[in-house]
């Protein structure tokens, strides 16, 4: 098994948006601290906001919507840092090792499903297929009408295995192979 990981989707730009308007916030925040504390008036958004806080409680309808939003705001915010992103793709083998990870490939698991779909259709006695691949498995349902059970099944079992070793995938998947008539 080689050093290949999966594929993470680039969050570069939402990422650095974030982190400039959080540095413009804490920056105006620490300018009108050090302003009072130069014996300044604070900055009028400031003082407003002092006002709409003697005026408001956290009870008020406006408060807790606006509390609930931002706890929105935050939970999707770490969902979207602690998800991996592209989770659709599948790493690829590198054919030459030797070369270093320079270029990388993955293959859709859509396109593998399709892929090994068309190898089990040639399968004799199999009417229909359905394929589904996941990150580390594949489920396989045909349906047979002339042919016994298991030999189909075992059938299935072994072009399914050369189809996956073919993909040329960095992690072998584990196939289930359900066949009924």
């Amino acid at each position: 098994m080689t050093g290949t990981h999966r594929f993470r989707s680039a969050r570069r730009i939402p990422a650095a948006l974030v982190a400039l308007v959080l540095l413009g916030a804490a920056g105006l925040f620490l300018y009108d601290l050090a302003a009072v504390r130069a014996d300044r008036p604070g900055m009028g958004w400031r003082r407003e906001l002092g006002r709409q806080l003697d005026r408001h409680t956290p009870a008020d309808l406006g408060v807790i919507l606006g509390g609930g939003a931002l706890a929105l705001a935050g939970a999707v915010l770490l969902l979207l840092a602690l998800t991996p992103g592209l989770r659709g793709i599948l790493p690829m083998r590198n054919p030459d090792p030797a070369a270093g990870a320079a270029v990388r490939a993955g293959l859709g698991r859509k396109d593998a499903a399709q892929v090994l779909r068309d190898r089990a259709l040639e399968v004799s006695g199999v009417r229909s297929v359905r394929v589904k691949v996941g990150r580390s498995r594949v489920g396989v349902r045909a349906t047979s009408h002339f042919r016994e059970l298991d030999d189909v099944r075992a059938d299935l079992d072994a072009v399914l295995g050369v189809g996956i070793e073919e993909l040329g995938l960095a992690h072998p998947l584990h196939r289930r192979v359900r066949v009924r008539r």
